[in-house]
């Protein structure tokens, strides 16, 4: 068959997969790594190794400064920064050795512990010293490393990347429903022309929603333990039972920066985790909700895209300027709440007191986080090549005077339930005016001044137009922070 020779053809070809540099599988890591780059420091399989080193580090200084064993001394001060030189300066050197040993040990936290023996004879030469090595992983079970060095790098990912572009694409959003608060709009509920409201209004409850999600994320727990192999502190104490090892666990813990888990198995039990990837998750959705709304205004004239927009919008149509910003920002945004979805309903699960699920789980946290940044990024890109057009949502207005039947049928509510005699019916007589015909000013006027109102609110009613019967809509955008 033609097509089967075609694949055949293909499969004989020379294999992506052998070129140098090696070709990104992910298009977060090809098409796309510029945007997200940022996140390789945090949340990359070698971020996680310079975090573990970071972890067994602070752990041994941690040991030796508050004597926890007796009989070993402390480290001094050009010691402790020495270390802290290995963390601070890890690299692609570092990669590749630790790389190395893992392929020996086929143990990932068992590579960093001999990695990290190796820096300390170096750097503590005696041999008298030759004993401090065993404080390195001391009475560590690997889940003890892990948990913290993730904790450091979704905490640094989240304060260091991700917050900044998203608070300043909600800024961005915010300052654009200010520019706009006073710009009538016709709303549309259920697809149908509604009560009219202004562009800045309909901008600042998007804006004020993902306000609400960011605040909850900037206030997230990322909690540690260190507690040994089933939670227990066994060897702990076994080893020095003397020592307050719960204070001396929650002291270290908070020294990285992190809350403490008093309470877990072998694993610190992710309950953070889920919680913080449900935030994110719902702030991506509200977020998916703007670009929806975004993209239908556009799709009706409102919006112009006429800044930064030297791009090609069809292969056949030159006329076209397509929205590919906000569906570029959909996508992703799905990809991301797939992936933070299943991060959340996943690693809040744990067989009795252990099982690796949450190991490859984990190694997904990247990948979540980096389609919501490239979402973001053109979401960002997307309103900042908007112009609004107040002519175009005028003239929507100005096609649909049947809007105004609402506050008429309101105001006669309100006289009849004073008793102003003739008000009777209000809703029908409107609805019988209004609905399934398009009317004008004329039509409406004249049936304003047939109603017998009293004479302020018959001039009040008759002067109203669709593009000023806004309510309190551009009082409303100042209640954004």
């Amino acid at each position: 068959m033609p097509g089967h020779d075609h694949a055949t053809s293909l499969a004989a070809s020379t294999s992506l997969a052998d070129a140098q540099p090696p070709i990104a599988l992910g298009a977060l890591d090809g098409r796309y790594r510029g945007v997200v780059a940022p996140l390789v420091d945090h949340l990359s399989e070698p971020a996680l190794n310079r975090a573990r080193v970071h972890v067994e580090v602070e752990w041994l200084i941690h040991l030796t400064e508050r004597e926890v064993v007796p009989g070993v001394r402390r480290l001094t001060a050009s010691e402790q920064e020495a270390l802290r030189d290995v963390v601070r300066g890890f690299g692609a050197a570092e990669i590749e050795e630790m790389a190395a040993t893992e392929r020996v040990t086929q143990h990932d936290v068992k590579a960093v512990e001999y990695f990290l023996k190796k820096r300390l004879t170096r750097i503590a030469p005696d041999p008298g010293d030759r004993g401090l090595a065993e404080l390195i992983h001391f009475a560590c079970t690997s889940e003890d490393v892990n948990n913290l060095s993730y904790a450091v790098m979704v905490k640094g990912a989240v304060h260091e990347v991700w917050l900044p572009r998203a608070t300043a694409l909600v800024e961005r959003l915010a300052t654009m429903a200010s520019d706009l608060r006073d710009v009538p709009l016709l709303a549309h509920t259920h697809g149908q022309p509604a009560t009219p409201t202004t562009m800045g209004k309909e901008v600042a409850v998007l804006a004020w929603r993902l306000q609400r999600q960011l605040a909850r994320i900037e206030d997230a727990e990322f909690l540690g333990k260190l507690n040994g192999a089933t939670g227990t502190y066994g060897a702990h104490l076994a080893a020095v039972p003397e020592a307050d090892w719960q204070g001396i666990s929650r002291e270290f813990v908070e020294h990285l920066g992190l809350a403490w888990n008093p309470l877990t198995t072998q694993i610190e039990s992710h309950d953070w985790q889920s919680e913080l990837y449900a935030d994110v998750a719902r702030f991506n959705r509200v977020l998916h909700n703007m670009c929806t709304d975004v993209w239908t205004y556009i799709s009706m004239g409102y919006f112009a895209q006429v800044r930064g927009q030297g791009t090609v919008g069809s292969s056949t149509m030159p006329h076209k300027v397509n929205p590919i910003r906000f569906e570029n920002a959909e996508a992703n945004l799905e990809v991301s709440n797939a992936l933070l979805d299943v991060l959340a309903a996943t690693l809040v699960q744990s067989r009795l007191q252990r099982d690796l699920t949450d190991s490859s789980m984990q190694r997904n946290i990247g990948s979540a986080f980096g389609h919501s940044i490239l979402a973001i990024d053109n979401a960002t890109r997307g309103l900042d090549g908007l112009d609004a057009v107040p002519a175009a949502m005028a003239a929507d207005l100005d096609d649909n005077w049947e809007v105004l039947g609402e506050p008429i049928q309101s105001a006669m509510r309100a006289l009849g339930a004073r008793g102003v005699p003739g008000m009777e019916e209000p809703y029908e007589r409107l609805k019988e005016l209004t609905r399934g015909r398009r009317i004008g000013r004329p039509e409406l006027v004249e049936f304003v001044r047939g109603l017998g109102l009293p004479t302020d609110v018959e001039e009040r009613l008759a002067a109203m137009t669709p593009a000023t019967y806004v309510g309190l809509a551009p009082a409303l955008v100042d209640h954004l922070r």
